[in-house]
């Protein structure tokens, strides 16, 4: 078996590009919307699929902090953000915003003082 078989990159008729990731689950949509219920002025962004990763939304709070999961297709995290109430963007057209990367980058600072 070579090396292409093993990880399944001769495979016909796969759905999506990704190769590498595992599927969604259950508990990914359900962290999402933990996240959005339990944090103010929640917005998803949707992240497209890639070779390694399936389609995956970051779930981004109005103080930053955020977390990503598989989401299955573009689809699902829009229905999802419909029934929350929140916005749901396509992030390679608005990007990330910034006080997501300012939350990641005092976290980070935070975790260097600490050790």
């Amino acid at each position: 078996m070579g090396w292409r078989d093993r990880f399944g990159l001769r495979k016909a008729n796969r759905k999506g590009k990704a190769r590498f990731d595992r599927a969604s689950e259950d508990s990914d949509i359900k962290a999402l919307i933990e996240f959005a219920k339990s944090r103010v002025g929640v917005e998803f962004f949707v992240e497209p699929e890639t070779f390694a990763t399936q389609t995956t939304a970051v779930a981004v709070a109005t103080d930053g902090e955020w977390i990503r999961r598989r989401c299955g297709s573009p689809e699902v995290i829009r229905k999802v953000a419909s029934k929350l109430a929140a916005p749901a963007y396509d992030v390679q057209i608005v990007g990330y915003p910034q006080r997501m990367r300012d939350w990641t980058a005092r976290n980070k600072r935070g975790l260097s003082m600490d050790e």
